[in-house]
C-alpha cells in the first residue's frame, strides 16, 4: 500500500483537528452544523420522514472529530486525542438535548411506538457493526485519497451518527429509557467502528511518516493503542451479539402473535395497527371506536397460543396503554417496563 505525502498529511491534520478557540472557523462550523443537523434529524424522526433524516446525515459534522480521534491516535498526539474525544462526547450530548427539547414539544400520543425511524434504531445487531466497519473504512480511505473524495456524501448517509442520538433524546422524553439506551448503543457502535478502521487505514498509508517529514508533531506509537481500540470494538460487539439473538427471538414472537391479535380485533370490529415484540414483550397497537374489545381476552388468546410466558403491552392509538403481565389474567392501565 503506497504511503501519503507531506501535503496529504497536512491536509488531513487541517481537515480533522478542530481548533480549540470557540470562535475559530473550524469550531464555529462544527457546532453550528451539528445543532442544525440535530434539529433536522429530530424533526425528521418526529415526522417519520426518511428524506429529512438523510438530510441530517449529510449535514452532520460528527465524522470529523471521530476520524480526528483516529488520526490523533496514529500520530500519538495526546492533546488532540483528548480534544477530539471531548468534541465527540460534547457533540453527542448536544444532539441528545436538542432531541429531548423537540420531544417535549412534539412527542406523539403513542410515544413513537409506530414510528419507523425509531424502530429501526433501537435494535442494534452485529450486522450494524459490520456495516459500520465497512463504512468507516471507506470514509478514512476517501480522506486519504483525494481522487475518491466525492464518495464522502455517500459515507455520511451510510453511517448513522446524529439520528440515533436524536432518537435517544426523543425516547428519553417519553420515558422509554431502555430503547433510548439501545439507540445510544448504535451510535457508540458506529463511533468505535470508525475509530478502529480509521486507525488501521491511516497506519496502512504510513501517515505517521508523512507527518514527521512535514514537521508535524508525532509521538511514539505503542501497540497497546491498537489493543485498546480492538478492546473497545469487542466490548461493543458483546451487547450487539446479545441484541442479534434477541431480535431473532422477538421477530418469531411477533410473527406468532400477529394472527392471534387479528382474530381478537375482528371480534370488536377494531383494526390492528401494529404487532411487534421487544425483549420478549408483545407490543400491539390497535385502532377503533368504543367500546373496545377486552384486553384480557387478548391475554387469554396469547396464552392459549403458547405465548403465556410473554408479557403483553396493548396500546390504543390516541388512548390508553394496557399492561398484561405473563402468568396473570388481569390487565392494568399503566406505563409498561419497556417504556
Amino acid at each position: 500500500m503506497a504511503g501519503v505525502g507531506e501535503a496529504a498529511a497536512r491536509r488531513m491534520v487541517d481537515a480533522l483537528f478542530i481548533e480549540r478557540a470557540w470562535g475559530s472557523r473550524s469550531a464555529s462550523r462544527f457546532w453550528v452544523l451539528l445543532a442544525l443537523a440535530a434539529v433536522i434529524a429530530s424533526a425528521g424522526v418526529v415526522g417519520d420522514s426518511t428524506a429529512t433524516v438523510i438530510g441530517a446525515m449529510i449535514v452532520a459534522p460528527l465524522m470529523t472529530p471521530i476520524l480526528g480521534t483516529a488520526l490523533a491516535l496514529v500520530l500519538a498526539d495526546r492533546a488532540h486525542v483528548v480534544r477530539s474525544v471531548l468534541l465527540v462526547f460534547g457533540g453527542a450530548v448536544v444532539v441528545v438535548l436538542i432531541g429531548m427539547l423537540l420531544g417535549w414539544i412534539a412527542a406523539p400520543p403513542d410515544a413513537f411506538a409506530s414510528n419507523s425511524q425509531v424502530s429501526s434504531r433501537i435494535s442494534p445487531r452485529l450486522i450494524d457493526l459490520l456495516a459500520a466497519l465497512a463504512t468507516g473504512t471507506v470514509g478514512a480511505f476517501a480522506l486519504v485519497r483525494t481522487d475518491i473524495s466525492d464518495t464522502l456524501p455517500g459515507v455520511a448517509i451510510a453511517i448513522s451518527l446524529v439520528p440515533p442520538l436524536a432518537v435517544t433524546g426523543l425516547l428519553i422524553t417519553v420515558h422509554r429509557y431502555h430503547d433510548a439506551g439501545e439507540s445510544a448503543l448504535l451510535f457508540a457502535t458506529n463511533v468505535a467502528a470508525i475509530v478502529a478502521t480509521g486507525t488501521l487505514v491511516f497506519l496502512g498509508y504510513r501517515v505517521r511518516d508523512a507527518a514527521r517529514e512535514a514537521g508535524l508533531p508525532v509521538g511514539t506509537f505503542h501497540g497497546r493503542t491498537l489493543a485498546a481500540v480492538a478492546a473497545v470494538v469487542l466490548l461493543v460487539a458483546v451487547p450487539l451479539t446479545t441484541g442479534t439473538v434477541s431480535v431473532a427471538r422477538d421477530r418469531a414472537l411477533a410473527a406468532d402473535a400477529r394472527p392471534v391479535a387479528d382474530r381478537w380485533a375482528e371480534a370488536g370490529a377494531w383494526q390492528i395497527a401494529s404487532v411487534d415484540a421487544r425483549n420478549g414483550v408483545v407490543l400491539v397497537g390497535v385502532l377503533g371506536l368504543p367500546p373496545q374489545p377486552a384486553p384480557t381476552a387478548l391475554r387469554a388468546a396469547l396464552d392459549g397460543a403458547g405465548m403465556g410466558d410473554a408479557d403483553l403491552q396493548l396500546r390504543l392509538v390516541g388512548g390508553r396503554t394496557h399492561w398484561c403481565p405473563a402468568g396473570t389474567v388481569t390487565c392494568t392501565v399503566e406505563r409498561s417496563p419497556v417504556d
